[in-house]
């Protein structure tokens, strides 16, 4: 079982916190990772592209000329897709991009997600995220003494009003709960401040 170093507010080390090694320190499956990111951004997409057929396009529906006689080619409507302005063939229409990953593939990804911030030095345990008020300014002072660099993840357990309401305007910041995490998070951000409570309950809940 690795042990992980739990820092405070201050980047002083107060202790350690034992965690499980199929959460902290499996095998990275980059292939697993690729189908999680790939099916939470499939997910963002907002499928509303849409193309006008020839039965949506203005115009009449009037024959142009007769059909034999002219000389011309046999037209029957100003609205075909071969004329200009007239209609779409085969455009695209709204539709649902996303689609669903087998539970376990999805839990094997933050595994792996968890595992290399932790095999990078990416990932930093903090005791509690005690917070002295909900100023913008503090959480900053917080973050630049733990060294968090400007794209950051923190992830906590439960609601925490200083902590939200001193985050939300820091830009490249972003807080999330546990149960809410995904691996497009975690490979994300380039650095990962975790409560010691939420890397416990990854532990227990992520543990095969």
């Amino acid at each position: 079982m690795p042990t992980l170093d739990v820092f405070d507010l201050n980047n002083q080390k107060v202790g350690t916190v034992d965690v499980a090694d199929e959460v902290f320190g499996a095998e990275v499956n980059e292939a697993l990772l690729y189908d999680a990111v790939r099916q939470f951004t499939a997910g963002l997409r907002a499928g509303t592209h849409k193309v006008k057929t020839r039965s949506e396009v203005e115009g009449s529906g009037k024959k142009l000329w007769k059909q034999k006689g002219t000389g011309r080619a046999r037209m029957g409507s100003v609205r075909s897709p071969i004329w200009r302005h007239g209609g779409t063939v085969h455009g695209p229409v709204p539709r649902d991009y996303s689609y669903k990953l087998p539970k376990k593939m999805l839990a094997g990804a933050l595994r792996s997600a968890l595992s290399a911030k932790v095999r990078d030095g990416e990932l930093k345990v903090v005791q509690a995220f005690d917070f002295a008020d909900h100023k913008t300014k503090s959480a900053a002072g917080v973050l630049s003494k733990l060294e968090a660099g400007s794209k950051v993840l923190v992830i906590d357990n439960g609601e925490n009003r200083n902590l939200s309401l001193g985050l939300r305007n820091l830009k490249g910041v972003t807080l999330m709960p546990t149960r809410e995490v995904n691996p497009y998070h975690l490979l994300g951000h380039k650095s990962v401040l975790v409560s010691e409570a939420a890397a416990r309950k990854f532990s227990e809940a992520l543990a095969k």
